[in-house]
């Protein structure tokens, strides 16, 4: 089974900057969460209004069983990025926006204690991680907005000293390490920064439009093959994952 539920409760949350919170998640059975690292994706489920705890059903049909609840009362489902993990516990970054949804809502007044379900690998090989540089790759071009830093920060760990990576970040300046541009877009500063010769491979992830905006920009523009260039929508502008949850669905 490469997935399972996870009871997990607040165990510290920390004020990263004025507008993101780093929360740890423990539970007794998280000694099985094995996170690939990298960018890896999971789901975290907050309970609807009213409800004390997520409602979702936790066999291996889930997902059916649980778009067909009442989206009233069902568990909220968001998907979030492991900032670290450890044995037992793992982090989790949240970025504050003004009037955010419920997760923002959840992550704003967090306490030690509070419960959460989560549904989470239990390989490390599995599919909620995306950076995968093909064999050949000489150098790396991340770039992504606040909502991937935890992705770009694990990521930039995991390569460590065996490539050049070029980060982009269009986030707060408290967000960004040393040796990252800190924009306030993404496709205009990597549009006049000089890129470095050698085989590229690009990590791209944020609001959908700019990520497909940078992603033309490198294939048509900079020649870079289309196979080397990881893109992804963390979200997009105007829609609620739920917006995108019914879109998928009805696709």
């Amino acid at each position: 089974m490469t997935y399972d539920f996870f009871d997990v409760h607040v165990v510290a949350h920390t004020a990263l900057t004025p507008s993101a919170v780093r929360v740890t998640f423990a539970g007794d059975a998280l000694e099985r969460f094995a996170s690939g690292g990298r960018d890896q994706r999971f789901k975290l489920f907050f309970p609807a209004p009213g409800q004390s705890a997520a409602i979702v059903p936790r066999d291996d049909d889930w997902y059916p069983q649980w778009r067909r609840l009442d989206p009233a009362t069902r568990g909220i489902m968001r998907t979030y990025t492991v900032a670290a993990a450890r044995d037992g516990e793992f982090d989790v970054d949240f970025a504050l926006h003004p009037g955010g949804g419920p997760a923002i809502r959840w992550a704003t007044d967090v306490s030690v204690g509070d419960r959460l379900l989560v549904l989470g690998p239990t390989v490390p090989d599995n599919g909620g991680v995306d950076f995968q540089p093909p064999p050949g790759t000489e150098w790396v071009l991340l770039a992504g907005d606040e909502t991937a830093v935890p992705a770009l920060d694990a990521i930039r760990s995991f390569v460590g000293a065996d490539l050049p990576v070029h980060a982009f970040i269009a986030a707060a300046p408290s967000r960004c390490t040393a040796g990252v541009h800190c924009p306030s877009g993404l496709v205009a500063p990597v549009r006049s920064a000089e890129l470095p010769p050698g085989v590229p491979y690009a990590f791209i992830a944020g609001e959908s439009g700019e990520v497909r905006a940078l992603r033309r920009h490198l294939v048509q523009e900079r020649g870079f093959d289309k196979r080397r260039v990881t893109f992804t929508g963390y979200w997009r502008r105007g829609a609620t994952e739920d917006d995108l949850i019914e879109e998928s669905a009805a696709a």
